[in-house]
């Protein structure tokens, strides 16, 4: 079984990166959007969809806060509520994703679950390091435990 969480995050991390969203058409749909300059802070909220060529990610609310640079400068993105990211190859949920740009990080948790077409992995967290491709499956705060169903070929 191969589990190509990578594929998900680096497709999670394409849509977060200010380079790349000026390099690729990225579409976001929701209820409402507010911007905070004194907070630096974008607020996307109700039916959120985030549409790029190589990941959709549907969340309750997004919000983006960006540093000095402005909008092209985003420090983190958090997603909440409902949270599903998907790819060509898989998709996975849960309730809260938060993806850093300083550190490479993207942090899937609440009731993880990641589906592709021979696997499915549940979880509390998923922890998925961009900058050394590795994914860390854990029970979370809960205490859970990681669970997997594969099919072998």
């Amino acid at each position: 079984m191969k589990l190509s969480s990578s594929v998900l995050g680096a497709g999670l991390a394409i849509v977060m990166s200010a380079q790349a969203l000026a390099q690729q058409k990225v579409e976001i749909s929701a209820d409402t959007f507010t911007v905070t300059e004194a907070n630096s802070e974008a607020v996307f909220s109700g039916h959120v969809v985030v549409n790029h060529p190589t990941v959709v990610v549907n969340a309750d609310r997004v919000v983006a806060t960006y540093g000095s640079g402005g909008t092209s400068d985003i420090q983190t993105f958090v997603a909440t509520g409902n949270v599903k990211l998907t790819t060509s190859e898989q998709e996975a949920t849960g309730e809260r994703a938060v993806f850093t740009p300083a550190d490479q990080l993207l942090r899937l948790s609440g009731n993880v679950v990641v589906t592709n077409a021979g696997s499915t992995v549940g979880s509390g967290e998923l922890v998925v390091n961009l900058a050394t491709n590795v994914s860390t499956f854990t029970g979370g705060s809960t205490g859970g435990r990681v669970t997997g169903v594969f099919t072998s070929q």
